[in-house]
């Protein structure tokens, strides 16, 4: 999509963005004319009070950029608590870690349904980088639940050892990549460079270090040797792989459940996918330019899920369940949730009914979004991979 099809800011946004340009050119000045993609990326997502998620615009919901799964219903967080109670049964604990909670509405959704399950986390901990979407959270649960108020303890850093169930819901889509280009037998990495007030790609060798070496072992590599006049760019995401590798340290005993689009390796680095899968959000439109407007657009990556799966498994996690988000919400029982309310009663149902179909239909968000799950310490199958599990694919 053109970019100057898409609704115009502000004058307050425009100051806003401009400001964080500044920054970014400065950036890319002092690091001598290029940056990483991965670093423009960083830079322009989470610069204190700059950043897009770490300043005070609607982001989420109809009045922001972007409708979440939680935002679209909260059979979503009903259904999650199932799943999340019987991960509670299993290790005889009932902490909840999340990660980058976005308004709080899955919190929310799961800790009233776990309250009517009887199975309420002595602990709720919310790992927040924003303080605005940190005081988000807290006045919606002041709104809705201030009850529960007492079981959410906000963190700004890591704690040493967990047990528990950890969650993170398109998380991982949001963390920096690096862009990478096969061409013929050699490697580059593209990054950013300052041209006259304005942002330009430009492509350096890569000849060593830990994206190098990952990216030798990638699909296109292979096609880059064997195929004269090869041309593929990609990403490849480290922060990733060390989120993953910190978790890994972290969790004692329990279970990691990620939600988030992508595929497996031999998807995400298919012939065909040629181009990547950067995406950008403004204002419910979605195109493929990465330097409008910083700081007022999400910037996102589909997820290798082979690749976290690659780094749980050589840290000794289990591999619990790979499946389509579509599998995962029906196997922990969806649909019986939405039951609850009678199909004669339109008014209440007949939304419900629409939402769950956004939820699971292939066309909306049933097959394309997956649910992960590794775990320490587990010997039962989990509720939602009893059925679908995808495994296979990565």
């Amino acid at each position: 999509m053109p970019t100057n099809t898409l609704p115009p800011p502000s004058e307050i946004a425009l100051r806003h963005s401009h400001a964080l340009q500044n920054a970014l050119h400065a950036k890319i000045i002092t690091a001598g004319g290029w940056i990483s993609f991965a670093d423009f990326m960083e830079t322009a997502l989470y610069t204190p009070g700059l950043g897009y998620y770490s300043a005070g615009a609607e982001k989420f919901g109809h009045a922001g950029d972007f409708v979440t799964a939680p935002e679209i219903s909260s059979l979503f967080g009903k259904t999650i608590a199932r799943q999340a109670a019987q991960v509670f049964e299993l290790i005889g604990g009932n902490d909840i870690l999340e990660f980058g909670a976005g308004s709080g509405k899955l919190a929310l959704d799961l800790l009233l349904e776990l309250e009517q399950l009887n199975c309420l986390p002595r602990r709720y901990f919310i790992l927040e980088v924003s303080a605005d979407l940190q005081q988000r959270q807290h006045e919606l649960f002041e709104k809705y639940a201030p009850h529960l108020a007492s079981v959410i303890h906000w963190l700004t850093t890591l704690p040493h050892e967990f047990n528990g169930l950890i969650l993170a819901n398109e998380v991982l889509d949001a963390m920096p990549v690096h862009l990478v280009v096969w061409q013929n037998q050699h490697l580059y990495e593209r990054g950013v460079t300052s041209n006259h007030d304005a942002f330009a790609w430009q492509e350096r060798p890569l000849i060593a270090g830990e994206l190098f070496e990952i990216a030798q072992e990638l699909p296109p590599h292979k096609e880059a040797v064997n195929h004269h006049a090869f041309h593929y760019l990609s990403e490849i995401s480290l922060t990733n792989r060390h989120f993953i590798r910190t978790l890994t340290q972290l969790l004692h005993r329990g279970v990691i459940l990620l939600i988030d689009y992508g595929f497996g390796q031999s998807e995400y680095y298919h012939p065909q996918r040629s181009q990547g899968t950067l995406m950008c959000h403004y204002r419910h439109h979605v195109h493929g330019d990465p330097f409008y407007l910083p700081g007022l657009q999400d910037i996102t990556s589909h997820v290798d899920f082979s690749a976290i799966t690659h780094v749980a498994l050589h840290n000794e996690l289990q591999l619990l369940g790979y499946t389509s988000q579509a599998n995962f919400l029906i196997n922990c029982g969806i649909t019986e949730i939405l039951s609850q309310t009678p199909a004669d009663n339109t008014y209440q149902y007949l939304p419900l009914a629409n939402q769950l179909q956004r939820l699971v239909s292939p066309a909306e968000m049933g097959e394309l979004f997956k649910v992960i799950a590794f775990g320490r310490q587990i010997d039962q199958s989990l509720l939602g991979f009893s059925r679908g599990d995808k495994s296979r694919l990565l």
